[in-house]
């Protein structure tokens, strides 16, 4: 598909597009690299993924490093055949700060030590018609996963000044990220991501989102209007009970509809004028359904969720290296074959 940022943008702000985009969050590097027969090594490679599977822009996060001493780093970590980490939990109990006394001797990056080359060479290797999204997030992930989601949990109760110092010291570096990149010319739309739901409901409270998530979101949100630019937000889960504040914060589209956690008919019936919906083809479906239920799948979402606009197209989370090739492929031919039918 030709790349056309500018219908993507009208999707986003919920106005009239003359197709139906395709967006995600992230693409295996593996996937990328079948797709243009390399290894992704640069940002041109990286570019020409996107173009040649047909999306209207490149996300392009900065160069960056929370933990440049590797404090709490296992020592024996194991690698795949293709050189990338095993998967990884994050901590269930404890994590890299459980005390004061950690979060002294922790280095954290300053804002000055993030790296916006890529967003500065964007701009003379976008094909015509391609955009950038600006992208980073997790500011209440990182303030959990650094704890320790046990640790977290008993310290907002017995140590919130610590829970608090931590989220104020991550969010204000990752707030600095989007001021900076959101004054790019490049970069049309910005995108956070920052899980707070799962399948059957809120990671934590409302009054804990209250507390940690959503000051943030109001900030990168309040930057998307004074850019005139739209903001993408990313979360999992089942989100009924928040769609509001969502809204309020300032969010123009939300991703990715987790299909096991909400019906996407049901989301577009209540706030599909409020919102532009993306994605919700289900992850497990990409990896182990045949090509027949993934065309299918891509009607039935264009059928309930694109009428008045507001829609783009895509996995239920992203594209990780165990989803099928074809099955990816078949999602991709799918629409184009729909927008070259209109």
């Amino acid at each position: 598909m030709t790349p056309d940022i500018e219908n993507f943008i009208k999707t986003l702000k919920i106005q009239n597009s003359n197709k139906i985009p395709i967006a995600e969050l992230g693409v295996h590097p593996i996937i990328k690299e079948a797709i243009i027969g390399r290894p992704i090594r640069t940002l041109k490679d990286d570019i020409d993924f996107w173009f040649a599977a047909g999306y209207d822009y490149t996300k392009i996060q900065p160069g960056c490093d929370f933990n440049p001493d590797k404090i709490g780093v296992e020592k024996n970590l194991t690698f795949k055949e293709d050189g990338t980490l095993s998967y990884k939990w994050a901590s269930q109990t404890n994590g890299v700060i459980t005390t004061e006394q950690d979060y002294e001797n922790y280095k954290f990056p300053e804002a000055s030590d993030f790296d916006y080359t890529r967003f500065d060479d964007a701009k003379g290797l976008l094909p015509e018609g391609m955009g950038v999204v600006g992208q980073y997030g997790d500011i209440f992930t990182m303030t959990w996963e650094m704890m320790g989601f046990e640790t977290f949990s008993y310290a907002l109760f017995e140590n919130p000044e610590l829970v608090l110092r931590l989220n104020e010291r991550l969010g204000n570096l990752v707030m600095s990220m989007f001021e900076t990149f959101v004054q790019y010319d490049c970069v049309k739309a910005i995108w956070y991501s920052d899980d707070i739901a799962f399948q059957q409901g809120l990671l934590v409270s409302p009054d804990v989102l209250e507390l940690l998530f959503f000051p943030w979101l109001r900030k990168i949100g309040n930057l998307a209007r004074e850019y005139n630019k739209p903001l993408i937000y990313h979360t999992d889960g089942i989100l009924w009970n928040v769609f509001d504040k969502l809204i309020e914060a300032g969010i123009s589209a939300i991703h990715p509809i987790e299909p096991k956690a909400m019906e996407l008919k049901e989301v577009k019936s209540q706030y599909g004028s409020q919102l532009s919906l993306i994605c919700n083809i289900d992850v497990d479906l990409l990896a182990r359904g045949s090509e027949s239920e993934i065309t299918k799948n891509v009607y039935k979402n264009i059928e309930e969720a694109s009428r008045n606009g507001g829609y783009c197209m895509g996995s239920g989370n992203s594209i990780p290296d165990y989803v099928k090739l074809e099955n990816y492929l078949a999602m991709l031919k799918a629409v184009r074959d729909y927008n070259q039918s209109l």
